[in-house]
């Protein structure tokens, strides 16, 4: 994973140099001199020619901005180099090892922090510039990539990115398939057990708010779970908006009709949703739903599922 990783997403010409096969993690737990700890960082080295690249990721997922990230990796690179220093890591003499600190990012928003640490820092005249500290960061931001590039690839991390990023059930269902495929082998049980446990836990729980889903063992069973779940939800959806269509159809009367009362109550039914999903709805949108017709609100209601955003909602 981590290879992939690094062969599909850092484009640079050091990483053909790296020996994947010394490919290793190392124990995360950095304690600074206040005794804090910190125990959720992962972190791997590898040989790159005659000595050991340390490759900092951190796996904390960036949903919004922090515009002060670069702080952050520049304090967690200084406890690493500490910890190498306190355990004797480093022979006499020796010097320390290079980082790559990469900061994963899956927020909807463009990542706008500075990703060099001189960039948060005043300028000042004269010579008090050649004592800011610089240091720069690698950010992934997975929203940036599109699927049409990430399709071509056959890669854990770019599946990774596909399934956050999907805005539909068959977008999602297609990386599925691809994952599907490329982790058959005996040796591959660890990863996929891995995978199965992050959709259940982390990415249906997102994607699908509120709906409930059985704990499953397998990528198949995920697969073919959510495709049967959407058409039952689709399903229920609608049968749900028109029960409420009559009873909105029995409160206006005659002169409003049943046809215009069963559209009402969809449309009720799907402010409920998009607002469980994405908060409070202006009046734009309000008024958005009630001028549609009976066919689109089926449609945006299929989407509200799995769209990240109101605008992949209400897109053609």
């Amino acid at each position: 994973m981590v290879a992939d990783l690094l062969r599909g997403f850092v484009h640079e010409d050091w990483v053909s140099q790296l020996d994947f096969e010394t490919l290793e993690k190392v124990g995360g737990s950095f304690i600074a001199d206040d005794l804090r700890e910190r125990e959720d960082d992962v972190i791997w080295k590898a040989r790159w020619g005659d000595q050991w690249l340390y490759v900092y990721l951190l796996l904390e997922f960036q949903s919004t901005v922090d515009p002060f990230m670069a702080v952050r990796i520049m304090v967690y690179v200084g406890l690493l180099y500490q910890d190498l220093i306190r355990t004797q890591a480093l022979k006499p003499g020796e010097r320390l090892p290079p980082v790559l600190p990469i900061v994963l990012y899956n927020g909807e928003r463009p990542w706008t922090a500075a990703e060099e640490i001189g960039d948060l820092i005043t300028a000042v005249p004269g010579g008090l510039e050649r004592y800011r500290p610089s240091l720069r960061y690698l950010l992934l931001d997975e929203g940036r990539y599109p699927d049409s590039e990430l399709a071509g690839l056959r890669n854990l991390a770019a599946a990774v990115f596909r399934i956050e990023n999907s805005a539909s059930h068959e977008a999602m269902q297609r990386a599925l398939d691809l994952l599907i495929g490329w982790l058959q082998a005996p040796e591959q049980e660890s990863l996929r057990r891995s995978f199965v446990i992050w959709l259940n836990r982390v990415v249906l729980s997102s994607k699908l708010p509120g709906v409930e889903f059985p704990e499953l063992n397998d990528l198949r069973e995920i697969r073919n779970m959510l495709a049967e779940r959407v058409k039952d939800w689709s399903r229920a959806w609608k049968q749900e908006g028109r029960a409420e269509g009559r009873e909105e159809g029995r409160k206006a009367g005659r002169q409003e009709g049943l046809e215009e009362g069963q559209k009402k109550g969809e449309v009720t039914m799907l402010i409920r949703l998009l607002e469980l999903r994405f908060g409070p709805l202006d009046e734009t949108v309000r008024a958005k739903l009630d001028g549609a017709d009976a066919e689109t609100l089926l449609r945006w209601g299929e989407r509200v599922l799995t769209a990240q955003t109101l605008a992949e909602v209400f897109g053609k």
